[in-house]
């Protein structure tokens, strides 16, 4: 039986940044585009902040099991929003159908991120 933490073993952490790294740098890469002139709607810029900063709080582990069950809302959330494969026929259908299973999958690593990371002792 090991003691260690999940932060202590190397797989989980690079799990860990693996997953944050899609919000930071799809939240900095949206955000880099609206302060080089480009336009975004007020729901994506909202979006992009959050996944950034929720993206670097995982990366950094504060408060994992929080931040990651904030990080599995936001992507899910993202799909709903912004993915309906189902108001689309096809070839765009197949397009969404792909980023919203995309977005399933980053939840689904968030969720079992924040189940795996250690209770807060008492």
């Amino acid at each position: 039986m090991s003691f260690r933490t999940p932060q202590s073993n190397p797989g989980i952490t690079l799990a860990r940044l693996l997953l944050a790294s899609v919000l930071i740098v799809m939240g900095a890469w949206r955000l880099w585009n609206v302060a080089q002139g480009g336009t975004s709607s007020g729901e994506m810029f909202s979006f992009s902040v959050a996944g950034l900063l929720v993206g670097l709080a995982v990366a950094a582990g504060w408060r994992l099991r929080w931040s990651a069950l904030l990080a599995t809302a936001l992507v899910v959330a993202e799909a709903v929003l912004w993915h309906p494969f189902w108001a689309h026929g096809e070839p765009a259908r197949s397009a969404q159908l792909l980023h919203f299973m995309k977005n399933a999958a980053l939840a689904g690593g968030f969720l079992l991120l924040s189940l795996m990371a250690p209770a807060r002792r008492r």
